[in-house]
């Protein structure tokens, strides 16, 4: 009986030998993984030195300093770009959307400006994203919802550039129109999405 069990052990550490000597052996094997198509749209940041007449970036809001220009109650000139770091796995598009179409009185939102005063403020913008271009208007004539598209037919990473421009003297009145007081604003929505 002590014969059998050497006999026993030896054949258990054979096989085990064997697989030892078949490990140095290549093996290949495939990894398989899926990436979701996505968007990302990081918080935005001044440009450096690309800030006039605004007080700054508080979050995600800009606060234009000083809105009327004190020699003819009209407009003041302001302008600042912002940028907003951004990456995108899929063909997608950039929207920019205004709430209100311009900068509109937020305290009175029903009563109408007297006749020879403006009672909102149009401005444009120029945006750059993936090679593309565009440039949005919201011109206050009327109080809606207004929007641009650029369409990028690739994926794309970097930063979407946005300069809002607002014009020395412009009102929904006519040129150079006085402001009736109040606080003036609108909401900017930037969105990248899949195209439809």
């Amino acid at each position: 009986m002590h014969i059998a069990l050497p006999l026993a052990i030896t054949a258990t550490l054979l096989p085990t030998m064997a697989l030892a000597q078949a490990a140095g052996e290549p093996h290949s094997f495939s990894v398989t993984g899926q990436v979701p198509g996505g968007c990302v749209l990081g918080a935005p940041s001044l440009a450096a030195g690309a800030l006039v007449n605004f007080r700054g970036l508080n979050g995600t809001t800009l606060q234009i300093d000083q809105i009327v220009d004190t020699e003819n109650l009209s407009t003041s000139p302001a302008s600042a770009e912002i940028s907003l770091d951004a990456n995108c796995s899929f063909p997608h598009t950039l929207r920019v959307e205004s709430q209100n179409n311009g900068l509109w009185r937020t305290s009175e939102r029903t009563a109408a400006a007297p006749e020879g005063f403006a009672d909102a403020i149009p401005y444009h913008a120029a945006v750059h994203w993936a090679s593309e271009n565009l440039t949005f208007s919201a011109d206050a004539r009327s109080r809606r919802v207004t929007d641009g598209t650029i369409f990028v037919n690739h994926t794309a990473t970097g930063a979407v550039l946005i300069r809002l421009d607002v014009d020395a003297g412009a009102t929904n009145a006519r040129a150079n129109a006085p402001l009736v007081a109040g606080v003036y604003g609108d909401t900017l929505r930037i969105t990248l999405e899949p195209q439809q």
